[in-house]
């Protein structure tokens, strides 16, 4: 069966670091420089800042729709982190911090919750589709755009992002068997933050896991706790090389949280959770957990997350001032994005 055992029995969660900063599989432990540990620490805490200061200017009517990412940014950046420049990316909604480290500017990231047409207009270079709005639509794309790339025999993978809650829709059946039926060098990351909006994952599927999924595609399966950035990073660092190497999709089910609402659309998470839940994954933080990590090898300091924070707030600060300057969308831009020639 074409599953990753050697990561545990019957798809238990891989893990490297538990939530006391302390490693418990030398084994997974992934081959990085202190400088690539320190810059994973730097790149979650800017998220978490930007993240903040995101959900205030949304409040504010100076962002439109924004969906936050507080608690997942172990999933977000340890994935993202062992993919090269050329792999695609094929975000959802939520998955504006992917897309930031994978080279789209801040700037464009804000026009796009403006709803700004130039806010999906992808530079030349920028391996990244505008993020998805319609739920687990990306993941048929990546199965097709990983076809492209092997054909094509390009050495990279296409990777779609998405939540449990897309792991409830048609179109993830049918990619992941796209993928596996023409073996494409695709890799499927949900992340399951225990809810698609208010519906907790018990409620969505009878299976005890998403990952278990991929094995009725034929395709390779794998769980991760997603708040250990470490073992986000090496299980999308293996899959992404075995796709490569023998072209053979996976899926990864990431088990995170999102601190936040669903997004800033109204919904109230006060509603749907429980404290004694939330209490839960706050002492799994990814972020604390990692910077005990790091502070256990003297790699870490107030000094350094100081310096990150103020990075963050001064870069939100220009991206928005740089957007609030530019001209407006216009109906008269919307019809000619929409129509090859219009008409009165």
């Amino acid at each position: 069966m074409n599953t990753f055992y050697e990561f545990g029995d019957q798809f238990k969660p891989m893990q490297v670091i538990d939530e006391n900063g302390d490693v418990v599989n030398e084994a997974l432990m992934p081959d990085l420089k202190k400088e690539q540990l320190q810059q994973l620490m730097e790149r979650m805490i800017y998220v978490r800042t930007i993240d903040e200061r995101c959900m205030s200017l949304s409040r504010q009517g100076r962002l439109g729709f924004y969906a936050p990412v507080s608690g997942q940014e172990a999933s977000m950046i340890g994935s993202q982190y062992a993919l090269e420049k050329k792999d695609w990316l094929l975000p959802g909604y939520r998955d504006l911090p992917q897309m930031f480290y994978h080279g789209v500017p801040l700037t464009q990231l804000f026009l796009w919750s403006r709803g700004h047409y130039q806010g999906g207009a992808m530079e030349e270079g920028v391996y990244v589709t505008p993020p998805q709005i319609i739920i687990g639509a990306q993941i048929v794309q990546a199965a097709g755009v990983g076809l492209g790339l092997k054909k094509k025999k390009k050495k990279n993978v296409a990777v779609a992002y998405t939540g449990d809650g897309g792991s409830s829709q048609g179109d993830f059946y049918e990619g992941m068997n796209m993928a596996g039926a023409f073996q494409t060098p695709t890799l499927f990351i949900v992340q399951n933050n225990q809810y698609a909006i208010s519906t907790p994952f018990n409620k969505q599927t009878a299976a005890e896991t998403i990952a278990q999924k991929a094995v009725a595609a034929g395709i390779h399966g794998m769980r991760v706790d997603g708040m250990d950035v470490l073992a986000v990073f090496a299980a999308t660092k293996r899959a992404r090389e075995q796709a490569i190497t023998a072209n053979q999709p996976a899926l990864i089910e990431t088990l995170t949280y999102r601190y936040g609402p669903h997004s800033t659309s109204g919904d109230n998470p006060q509603l749907y959770r429980n404290k004694q839940s939330e209490n839960t994954w706050l002492d799994r933080d990814p972020l604390k957990r990692f910077r005990t990590f790091l502070e256990k090898q003297n790699l870490w300091s107030e000094r350094k997350e100081e310096e990150t924070i103020n990075k963050a707030k001064d870069d939100v600060k220009q991206a928005i001032k740089q957007v609030e300057l530019m001209r407006a969308q216009t109906v008269d831009d919307l019809a000619n994005n929409m129509y090859e020639r219009t008409t009165t």
